[in-house]
């Protein structure tokens, strides 16, 4: 949370509506860890359906955003202090009691502008209302004894039980712990762990269809904002403490999209030429179809290949609203879609998502080791798939948002294997050397490029 969203959330004041239970920021914060407890819900898209049907301030949609956002990060470390202090099975207690305290330990440990006696009262008058008396003493007690003792808290020993201590220290499972540690070294994962835990800058990528780069900065410059020009794209730029660009004039005019460098690595890898025939095979919510559609100058075509009605709308609305003619939503299963072939195929599967743990950080609590092997036969099925679609001479990326080599190189050396018309082409002519690894595909890690882990592989098919 920025310095001004802190200090006005000193002054924030939980008002209840007769006979609601969870209302102003804390409370409905609650109920939204409440479902991520208990439902496969996303975060963000429960965040937003909080904010769409209640009226809040804006300062108490930045301190919901920074409380659930923040509670779900560090959870796995806030659970083990929880645990120390906790006279019971904490994981047992009940979920709006457990999610009470992890809100108000939340602020103890990481808000410091926000008082600690508020953080504390309003779980405790949280639990009262909610539960009784008795549960509200049993949260008064703990949530008191951990800021009395807040800088004298012990966890896991190094020394001892190294991938205990990251796991817990960093608040990530153990599981993806120990899989860094054994494939990065003990400095390169403690790194990732940092970095993933960071609050990522908002990434916007400018359509030079409508107005170019250097035209484009003077309006950020007009308008305010603090911004840092990418370091690899000329027409990325990174935006420091804005809010609501979805909502502003430039965004409607189509000026620009939200989405992070990593994911526009794989539209430049593609190279696609004006007047081609492309397609986008999982295509919602439409951020590489767009980029696609902008690099062929609006001409040629992008057919959006999606499978839910639903998010083929999204990719619908995002070329409208970029002005983009050349996409075409086709919404259908991947694995089902057939059509002419293509000059050039992008597939980007669905994945684990570990790259991407800065903004979906819910994924850390969802993702269990299990759904690796579970997701690498439809990752090679719509590489095959995708693969059928691809003309002779013609470019076929396969990419993910992922770091996991399970579902990136393993995936890519079993269908090469398996598919001899087709070669790795070097991706060094296309990308910055920086993300090139030495087995001829593209990567991105978080505490290396700042930006969300990625893997991108260009195929080339050759008869």
């Amino acid at each position: 949370m920025n310095q001004e969203n802190q200090n006005k959330a000193n002054k924030s004041v939980d008002t209840k509506p007769t006979g609601q239970l969870f209302h102003g920021a804390r409370g409905l914060a609650i109920k939204i860890l409440n479902r991520v407890e208990r439902t496969d819900a996303y975060l963000d898209k429960l965040v937003n359906n909080e904010l769409r049907s209640h009226e809040l301030s804006d300062q108490d949609k930045g301190l919901l955003n920074e409380l659930v956002t923040g509670v779900v990060r560090w959870q796995i470390k806030l659970d083990w202090v929880l645990n120390g202090f906790y006279r019971g099975n904490f994981p047992k207690a009940d979920v709006n009691v457990k999610n009470a305290m992890r809100v108000a330990l939340y602020q103890l440990m990481f808000l410091d502008r926000i008082p600690h006696h508020a953080a504390v009262n309003e779980a405790v008058e949280f639990v009262k209302r909610l539960r009784n008396e008795r549960y509200a003493g049993i949260v008064n007690g703990v949530l008191r004894n951990i800021e009395r003792h807040l800088h004298e808290i012990r966890y896991p020993d190094r020394s001892e039980t190294l991938d205990h201590y990251l796991s817990v220290y960093h608040a990530h499972p153990i599981w993806m712990v120990k899989r860094w540690r054994e494939r990065y070294g003990e400095e390169q994962t403690e790194k990732l762990l940092i970095a993933n835990n960071q609050k990522p800058p908002l990434t916007i990528r400018i359509n030079k269809n409508k107005i170019q780069p250097a035209e484009f900065i003077s309006l950020l410059d007009r308008e305010g904002f603090e911004y840092t020009p990418s370091s690899y794209l000329d027409y990325y730029v990174h935006l420091r403490g804005a809010s609501g660009m979805a909502q502003l004039e430039l965004f409607r005019k189509g000026y620009f999209s939200i989405q992070d460098e990593s994911a526009g690595l794989a539209g430049k890898l593609l190279d696609p030429k004006p007047h081609e025939r492309i397609i986008d095979l999982c295509s919602a919510p439409g951020g590489k179809a767009m980029h696609l559609g902008e690099i062929m100058n609006n001409t040629g075509e992008v057919i959006a290949v999606e499978k839910y009605p639903v998010r083929a709308d999204l990719v619908k609305n995002a070329a409208e609203r970029l002005g983009l003619k050349n996409i075409k939503i086709v919404a259908e299963d991947a694995t089902k879609f057939d059509a002419a072939i293509a000059d050039r195929v992008i597939v980007d599967v669905p994945c684990t998502g570990l790259g991407v743990l800065r903004k979906k950080p819910d994924i850390k609590l969802k993702r269990d080791i299990s759904d690796i092997p579970k997701l690498t036969e439809l990752q090679y099925s719509l590489l095959e798939k995708a693969a059928s679609l691809t003309k002779p001479g013609g470019i076929l990326v396969y990419s993910t948002c992922t770091i996991e080599p399970d579902e990136n190189e393993a995936i890519v050396q079993r269908f090469l294997e398996s598919n001899k018309n087709f070669t790795l082409d070097d991706p060094s002519s296309f990308v910055n050397k920086a993300f090139v690894t030495g087995r001829k595909t593209a990567e991105t890690f978080p505490h290396i490029h700042n930006m969300d882990g990625s893997f991108a592989a260009r195929l080339k098919r050759l008869y």
